[in-house]
């Protein structure tokens, strides 16, 4: 890293760190520094030891475990050796944390207000109840909280996960810190709040000569929002320097590897597979012409609830078709109804007007019982896979378990299907005898996928699949997932909000918001000329995006908005 040239120190140092949790180094020889005014990420998957450097430079490893040597200085001053009583002062005040997950950050039975006010504690203690007030109110409005006399006043569970990300950095620049340590700040949040949310870090950074040290799994946006990146892999430097030229010209094979991985940069990775003429698997209910009718479709679907005594519509009026062996995505920011309408697909909701049907048989307002035989044929997979699967039982049975729930086969028979999903997958046969717990976030999302495959059903719906997953897996993930549609002929029904990777495998794709269809139609239509201010702002959230068009349309979305 480049340091000026007047002798002045840069405001961070991190200089041969090594960080052990016990007997396991996980952090080897990293160096690096931060000039005042500047901002530098550090990048790579989980378990690369980003989050333990920065750990490090707050001194926040856990106390009996976590053990570094080496040298950080901040501001010309060696922190990393001195008491706790001394380093105290400084966090908070000088150096500000921001954490990766703002619902596990907050106490859940105190109000923000109560929690803010320790915040300007650390600027100065002795300041009135109406003063401490007065400045949060402040910084909430800084970092653009709507209404925050009510933020004040709710308790955490009463706000969004992007309000409450807001609050955090509201709370961390109340002292006025020189270096914001930022902790994944937004991986938890819809793609234009990771916007709002980085649009203000950004903003703060600038208007306040603020340093920021952010730390991402994301290449794309560590190519956004900062000057300098730090590559790391199994807690080694890969490479370091200024971010154009790493990001345009990466000389590491990691590097490379990652860039390949980020969907915004590489939205054609998948043309060829998703693009092949596609395989008719079981396709019913067609016009008497020999032409397959759609695999799914909403007829003019409405669902309401009720709440505190008023209707809210979930679910406005949609229509769309999916068409045989393509995977249509459903996109929109949380609240717009796509996790509503896969749940009436699904049979978990019932419509309050209109129809759903598969393969032209109606499924909506039918019975449980009614429902089975269908629901053999339409499998889910969910978003997350450190919670969707049993921790106590074992591989084998996870997958198995479709088969013995409907009674299919003998148990050899059963043992062979199971096989054959595991191998469809990719995963090796010594793994059915482990339990979730021992698999790596990535390999439990492909046995939820092989566990949906088992039944070798027609459509597969996809709860955003890759969202909890680093941007390596989740390409793995994705390449399994196409494969898949290019070899067996499946439909797949894509839940996500993330556009990048919509226009990388899908074919079609509805835009909902607030529970109204947008605008929908062919992917490359829809995403190179948008006609909906709400499309572009999703659009224009995409981190690092270089939007070509696709090379080929597939029909099998009637736009129908």
């Amino acid at each position: 890293m480049t340091r000026p040239d007047d002798g002045a120190h840069p405001l961070l140092s991190v200089e041969g760190l090594s960080v052990a949790y016990g007997q396991t180094t996980v952090v080897h020889d990293v160096s690096f520094a931060l000039e005042q005014g500047r901002s530098l990420a550090l990048i790579g998957e989980s378990g690369s030891g980003k989050s333990t450097i920065a750990r490090s430079v707050l001194r926040l490893l856990p106390r009996d475990l976590g053990r570094s040597v080496g040298r950080i200085h901040f501001e010309g001053r060696e922190v990393l050796g001195i008491p706790e009583r001394r380093f105290r002062p400084l966090r908070g005040r000088e150096l500000g944390f921001v954490p990766q997950d703002p619902t596990n950050s907050l106490n859940h039975v105190r109000t923000i207000g109560a929690q803010a006010r320790e915040a300007v504690d650390l600027l100065d203690s002795s300041l009135s109840r109406a003063q401490k007030r007065g400045i949060v109110l402040d910084a909430f409005h800084q970092v653009g909280l709507p209404d925050p006399k009510r933020v004040f006043e709710s308790y955490p569970h009463q706000l969004s996960g992007g309000m409450l990300q807001r609050v955090l950095i509201g709370l961390t620049i109340i002292p006025e810190p020189k270096l914001i340590v930022a902790d994944e700040p937004t991986s938890a949040l819809d793609v234009t709040i990771q916007k709002r949310i980085l649009d203000l870090l950004s903003g703060l950074q600038a208007a306040r000569g603020i340093s920021l040290l952010l730390i991402t799994h994301d290449l794309a946006i560590a190519a956004d929002r900062t000057d300098e990146i730090v590559v790391l892999k199994d807690g080694r430097v890969q490479e370091s320097g200024p971010t154009t030229q790493v990001f345009t010209s990466p000389a590491s094979e990691y590097a490379r590897k990652l860039h390949a991985d980020v969907p915004s940069l590489n939205p054609e990775r998948y043309a060829e597979l998703r693009d092949r003429p596609r395989i008719e698997v079981g396709a019913r209910g067609g016009d008497g012409t020999g032409t397959p009718g759609p695999r799914i479709e909403f007829r003019d679907v409405v669902k309401t609830f009720t709440v505190d005594g008023h209707e809210l519509h979930a679910v406005s009026d949609a229509s769309f078709s999916v068409a045989p062996g393509t995977t249509h995505a459903i996109v929109g920011e949380s609240g717009s109804g796509k996790t509503t309408a896969v749940r009436m697909l699904l049979g978990l909701e019932t419509p309050t007007h209109g129809e759903i049907r598969v393969d032209g048989e109606v499924v909506s307002n039918r019975s449980h019982d009614s429902l089975r035989d269908v629901r053999r044929h339409l499998q889910l997979v969910y978003q997350n896979p450190f919670t969707s699967l049993d921790a106590t039982w074992k591989v084998r049975r996870i997958i198995r378990e479709p088969l013995d729930r409907y009674r299919i086969g003998t148990k050899a028979e059963r043992e062979e299907r199971v096989l054959e999903a595991l191998a469809q997958v990719g995963l090796a046969e010594h793994l059915l005898d482990r339990r979730p717990t021992n698999l790596s976030g990535g390999q439990r999302q492909r046995v939820a996928i092989a566990r949906a495959l088992v039944l070798r059903p027609d459509v597969i719906v996809l709860d955003e699949p890759t969202s909890a997953l680093d941007v390596s897996v989740q390409a793995d993930i994705l390449d399994v997932l196409v494969r898949l549609q290019a070899d067996l002929g499946l439909t797949y029904v894509f839940v996500s909000h993330d556009l990048a990777i919509v226009r990388q495998i899908a074919h079609t794709v509805t835009v909902m918001a607030r529970g109204r269809i947008v605008e929908q139609g062919p992917v490359g239509q829809i995403l190179d000329r948008p006609y909906t201010d709400y499309t572009r702002e999703l659009i224009a959230a995409i981190p690092g995006q270089t939007l070509a068009p696709v090379a080929s349309e597939v029909p099998g979305v009637e736009a129908t908005a």
